[in-house]
């Protein structure tokens, strides 16, 4: 018995996603990733006022495959955690820990260059 894979769509070159464009693209309800915040220490998304989630690229990446784990091959959410534990606990440890504040210049400053540099590879 066959079945097939399910097509993600592409990811837009966008810095940051809200809860519902990262439910979207990884075709899991909202909930469904607030809960996977919970059990995974790697998926920590950004928080605005409101509490409103802002996900980075590399974070939408870390959900797709939590979510091939657990729906396409069969992990458990503590097997899943395991299995992801050994390079992405080694990628952590090197990240800030501290929060992005995005209200301040530095930080505006730096997504424009980035935006700037995303835009001059394109041409």
């Amino acid at each position: 018995m066959s079945i097939d894979k399910v097509v993600l769509p592409l990811i837009p070159a966008k810095r940051y996603f809200a809860i519902g464009e990262v439910a979207e693209l990884c075709m899991v309800k909202p909930h469904v990733l607030r809960y996977w915040e919970q059990e995974f220490t790697q998926l920590r998304p950004m928080k605005r006022r409101g509490n409103r989630r802002y996900y980075q690229h590399h974070e939408v990446l870390m959900i797709r495959r939590i979510r091939e784990l657990l729906y396409d091959e069969g992990f458990t959410i503590s097997g899943a955690r395991n299995h992801l534990g050994g390079a992405a606990a080694m990628a952590m440890a090197s990240d800030d820990a501290l929060p992005v504040d995005m209200d301040s210049p530095d930080w505006l400053r730096e997504e424009l260059q980035a935006i700037q540099k995303i835009l001059k590879s394109k041409v």
